[in-house]
């Protein structure tokens, strides 16, 4: 497959050009599930809408956006297709850790164009750089779940590197699409179009412009005079852009239950399970759109804290049990439609439980960081 960058004209994205991403999508969904994989015509619309371009530098042709507009944007285009969603959030969210590049590393990515698709492997279990010519590493490894690898143009893979470099123990190393293996290993109850499949690379030398220390994208770069959205911590914004498409998927799976209930509300007793399910489940949906768009106002407006940080991370936590506790109610009581294997409301319950699998969102862990920043003194 033939990978076209986009023109630096059409990077900038706008409302219109979102809806028409999400319609595309939601055209794409069942081929994106059985194919595995997003379908061209949607990697294409939410390329054109700005998504990738989203945190890259303006000396690039990108935004340097906020996270309370992309959040907006990704959960519009989960009500057609979470998997598509996933894919926009994170090629928007591999371009912000593409601005910690050196410049010279920024410029092999975006001097063409700002609309370059980065798909990334952070979890370097069995991944290692070592120094090879003066200036370059030899990075190999394995990485799973890099997600939509298949229409990307780069792919950042991290790696342990020899603890005497001085420069922490994992490094991130951008590398051409080209030059990994894609192992078809992406078999997953949901987000089954998100191509989440593992990557491999044999010893290959990656020049060190390329490269940068993981430890710097985790902490962020505090006092930094740059744009906000590359200063802020990973763990500030991490589990809000992964609960974005979860948001648009329970939203599209309570319009579609509904669009089933409605007949049968007219002859409903009052405080009828029906009911109940319409007003709990919409409550706790609206309540996660809210908690979310809370959030993301305050990555993008104030000052970051410990505990700024630790409540961002519950409450994405608690966003992601609320729309699974939603989209479980859904399931439940919608009848045979909801569970045939091909409905709008399976298929969303499938992508939101898979979405809360992430360990970035598991609420024990939140409330350790939560009540550890909260209790200090």
């Amino acid at each position: 497959m033939t990978l076209r960058l986009l023109e630096p004209e059409l990077a900038a994205p706008s409302d219109e050009l979102v809806s028409q991403a999400a319609v595309m999508a939601a055209r794409g969904a069942e081929l994106a599930e059985r194919e595995r994989r997003l379908g061209d015509e949607a990697v294409t619309a939410l390329t054109r809408a700005g998504f990738p371009a989203h945190f890259v530098p303006r000396r690039w042709g990108g935004r340097e956006g906020g996270f309370a507009s992309l959040l907006t944007a990704v959960a519009e285009v989960g009500e057609g297709c979470a998997s598509a969603a996933w894919c926009a959030g994170l090629w928007a969210a591999h371009s912000r850790f593409g601005a910690f590049l050196p410049e010279r590393g920024q410029r092999d990515l975006w001097e063409s164009s700002p609309g370059v698709r980065i798909a990334t492997g952070l979890a370097p279990h069995a991944a290692r750089a070592v120094r090879s010519d003066p200036g370059d590493w030899s990075l190999s490894g394995q990485w799973e779940c890099v997600s939509g690898i298949d229409s990307a143009h780069w792919v950042l893979l991290a790696a342990a590197v020899p603890e005497d470099e001085g420069e922490g123990a994992v490094r991130v190393f951008a590398v051409p699409r080209a030059d990994v293996e894609v192992v078809d290993s992406w078999h997953s109850t949901g987000l089954r179009g998100t191509g989440s499949n593992t990557v491999v690379l044999g010893p290959t030398s990656v020049p060190h412009h390329r490269s940068f220390a993981l430890a710097g994208l985790l902490a962020g770069r505090p006092g930094d005079d740059g744009p906000r959205c590359h200063s802020v911590p990973a763990q500030l914004v991490g589990g809000l852009i992964f609960c974005a498409p979860a948001v648009g998927a329970a939203r599209a799976a309570l319009r579609a239950w509904s669009h089933w209930a409605a007949p049968k509300a007219a002859t409903a007793a009052p405080g009828s399970e029906l009911h109940r399910t319409l007003a709990r489940s919409s409550a706790e949906i609206d309540a996660a759109g809210l908690m979310l768009a809370e959030a993301a106002r305050r990555a993008d407006e104030e000052p970051v804290t410990r505990l700024g940080v630790a409540r961002n991370q519950r409450d994405a936590a608690v966003v992601i049990d609320l729309l699974v506790t939603a989209v479980e109610r859904l399931f439940r009581t919608g009848g045979l439609h909801a569970r045939d294997g091909g409905g709008t409301v399976e298929r969303c319950w499938r992508d939101v439980h898979t979405v809360s699998a992430h360990a970035v969102l598991q609420f024990e862990g939140a409330a350790t960081q939560y009540a550890a920043a909260a209790l200090a003194r």
